[in-house]
This record gives structure tokens, sequence and C-alpha cells, in this order.
């Protein structure tokens, strides 16, 4: 079954965040992950509270394939640039 992360970022420092981005798509191609949806331009709020910034949206094939990525040595020091760059907002929810 299809496991998600859904990411709600608002990055504040652009230059550096394209550090974070450059060695994004190697690694998360190395765990089979598909992304469905970026956006850097505000979301439009239905309902409820939600925080500024954009959103991620990343698919892969199961829970074990995501949370390799996520537990991935190499991602894990790649997301320190993001977590010194985006305030980050991630979740992981498995598929139906």
């Amino acid at each position: 079954m299809a496991a998600y992360f859904i990411a709600q970022i608002d990055i504040h420092d652009p230059d550096g965040y394209q550090d974070y981005l450059a060695g994004f798509m190697p690694i998360f191609d190395r765990h089979k992950g598909r992304l469905l949806t970026v956006s850097s331009k505000p979301v439009e709020r239905i309902e409820g509270d939600w925080p500024e910034g954009g959103i991620v949206l990343m698919e892969f094939p199961d829970l074990a394939a995501a949370k390799a990525w996520k537990d991935d040595p190499d991602y894990i020091e790649l997301a320190k640039i993001r977590q010194a760059t985006a305030s980050t907002n991630l979740v992981l929810v498995e598929g139906i």
C-alpha cells in the first residue's frame, strides 16, 4: 500500500534552500519516491487554520520505502540544510 509524506514548508533562506534542492532528487529517487505536487505559493485555505508556505506531497510504494528514505543517512545529513533554511511541518500517512 502506498505511503505519503505531506510537507508544509515556509522557506526563510531561499538561497540556502537551493543546496537542499540540489541534493534532494538522487536520494529521493533511490527510494522510489514520486513527487505529486510541489507548490511554493500559499495554499487556498478552505477551512480551519493553515500556516503560510508551500506544500509538497510525496508518494512512496509503501511505508517501508518512505521510512527508508527518511532514515537514509544521506538524507538525514541533507535535511540539516532544510532545517536551517526553512520551517517544516511533515507527516507520514499510509494510503487506502
